[in-house]
């Protein structure tokens, strides 16, 4: 039977690129069932409606910052998959979520054929998220936490933007209750000796970080 043409007045796929990234990664990985399934399930879920900042959009960010950084991980690929895992679960009212993520990434690549170790290094690179605190000489661990904190390095419109859209995944929270809670977290930022740990993203990002954490903590406290 011969093929359908497509459709000229379909609407183009806004995420053909990142299910082409995923499918190319995936098959370099060493993936022995086809990829693009389990790329369209990863792009359902980080399209989900209760997401407004954990988004497609910030998937392409954080992978469009492991590219900058790429010289500093030691298995790129590795850390471009646990990118991709790394929120793949998320539910602003629940505390499981790099946890249900990690989980997901095992069940996935394990179905897809990836060999154990490298579906096990995805998972604890997920697992990091919780706190973007890798260990010494965890070049890995570093790259994926810096990318995924590149936000707060971005400019100052660009920094509102994020923490609106934070503001509204968490539209259920009272308004005093947010206002105490994020302050500590950005304190507790504000309080690391470094935000970020490879030198690239240091240099880049250190200081605009600062200034906007700093802000938004004298907005919430003012």
């Amino acid at each position: 039977m011969p093929n359908t043409p497509a459709d000229p007045d379909a609407p183009a796929d806004p995420h053909a690129d990142l299910l082409a990234d995923w499918t190319a990664l995936l098959r370099r990985c060493g993936a022995t069932a086809d990829p693009e399934p389990y790329g369209r399930d990863l792009l359902r879920r980080w399209a989900e409606p209760q997401r407004r900042y954990h988004t497609t959009d910030h998937l392409r960010a954080v992978l469009g910052h492991l590219d900058a950084l790429d010289g500093h991980a030691d298995a790129p690929d590795t850390v471009r998959l646990a990118a991709w895992f790394h929120d793949a679960v998320y539910r602003p009212d629940r505390s499981e979520n790099e946890e249900r993520s990690a989980a997901l990434a095992v069940r996935a690549l394990t179905e897809a054929g990836l060999p154990g170790p490298r579906t096990a290094e995805v998972a604890r690179l997920v697992r990091l998220t919780v706190t973007h605190h890798p260990e010494p000489g965890d070049r890995d661990g570093a790259v994926l936490c810096d990318a995924d904190l590149a936000v707060l390095g971005g400019d100052p419109r660009a920094y509102a933007a994020y923490a609106a859209a934070v503001r509204e995944e968490y539209a259920f929270v009272p308004e005093p209750d947010f206002r105490s809670g994020r302050a500590a977290i950005l304190r507790q930022l504000l309080a690391l000796p470094a935000l970020y740990r490879t030198p690239a993203a240091r240099e880049r990002f250190d200081a605009p970080a600062r200034a906007n954490l700093a802000a938004e903590l004298t907005a919430l406290e003012g």
